[in-house]
């Protein structure tokens, strides 16, 4: 047996690294050793404060989580990591896992996906969040030449503006409440605005993708759609309620509302992309180095208990990195 350690919510707003005992490795897994990891500050956040809905405790697991909604809990989905041992992937390569925040664990071979070698492994644990990105422009279904606004310029919606930029011809604006967003717009090759600034173009959208968790922002994606344009819910509310405005402009310009998930590919998609084929091009993405921009802190392993619920807390988190050595 092997001692491991793992961050673990143990009540509300309550983060302790723990000691997890690693038996043999048995036919089929891998044992990975971490390098990096990240926190996704709007799921982790909505965990850590109990505010998973009870219905949604079995589809809201993370993919190798441990204990149950609400707390204990092992909590978290991206880590990047060398193989130590097993027998279905060379020893020393570098993978991505869909693990919690843990130094040294097992993981089944077939969810432990090779990071692309133009792809550093310190930007690879973006993976997680542009799969949510892509998956979520999948069901935008953006084409060529659209007019496209995103609200909300937290890590989701800046992956999907970035990739809504890099569809030909589109006209790609983000809206948030915080003016500094713009320069990663600018990079992005996206426009920029305030919420009630936006002009021209952002405001006759033919796409507009909602990703800031707030009622307002959802107020905002209404006020900007073109007739008969489709607004895409990334956000994920926990168990908060959402003021909609349905009267005035979602009425008369026949608008429509459609929920994305990451936790399936769109149905348009799913008979030729199984989960692992996406997460493989998610991470593909990622050889970009204007993504780096995207790391807006880093925290030790050693120190992550300490730091976690301040990182949570912190509306200025985009990918906090994890580093473990």
């Amino acid at each position: 047996m092997t001692t491991s350690r793992a961050l673990w919510l143990t009540g509300k707003m309550k983060a302790e690294l723990k000691p997890t005992m690693i038996g043999p490795l048995t036919e089929g897994e891998l044992l990975v050793e971490s390098r990096f990891g990240a926190i996704s500050r709007g799921t982790e956040a909505l965990v850590a404060e109990g505010s998973v809905p009870e219905s949604e405790h079995d589809c809201m697991r993370a993919p190798l989580q441990d204990g149950e909604f609400p707390f204990p809990v092992k909590y978290g989905y991206a880590v990047v990591g060398t193989v130590k041992a097993g027998a279905e992937a060379p020893a020393g390569q570098t993978v991505f896992c869909l693990h919690p925040h843990q130094d040294l664990f097992h993981v089944p071979a077939d969810m432990a996906v090779a990071v692309p070698p133009d792809v550093p492994a310190s930007r690879a644990v973006l993976a997680a969040n542009m799969e949510t990105a892509l998956n979520g422009i999948w069901d935008a279904n953006i084409l060529a030449g659209d007019r496209v606004t995103i609200v909300g310029g937290g890590l989701v919606g800046l992956l999907a503006a970035y990739l809504s930029a890099r569809i030909p011809g589109t006209d790609v604006t983000l809206i948030d409440v915080n003016s500094e967003r713009e320069a990663l717009a600018t990079a992005f090759g996206c426009h920029f605005a305030l919420p009630g600034e936006a002009e021209g173009s952002a405001c006759n959208s033919d796409v507009v993708i909602h990703a800031s968790a707030t009622s307002e922002g959802l107020a905002t994606a209404i006020s900007v759609a073109g007739f008969e344009a489709r607004i895409v819910e990334m956000s994920w509310f926990g168990e908060g309620m959402v003021n909609i405005p349905l009267g005035g402009r979602f009425h008369s310009h026949r608008l429509s509302i459609v929920g994305s998930q990451v936790g399936h590919v769109p149905a348009a998609r799913r008979a030729r992309w199984p989960l692992s084929r996406r997460l493989e091009t998610a991470l593909a993405l990622l050889a970009d180095d204007r993504l780096d921009a995207l790391i807006s802190g880093e925290t030790a392993f050693d120190d992550l208990a300490a730091s976690y619920i301040r990182i949570l807390a912190d509306p200025n988190t985009l990918c906090h990195r994890i580093r473990y050595s």
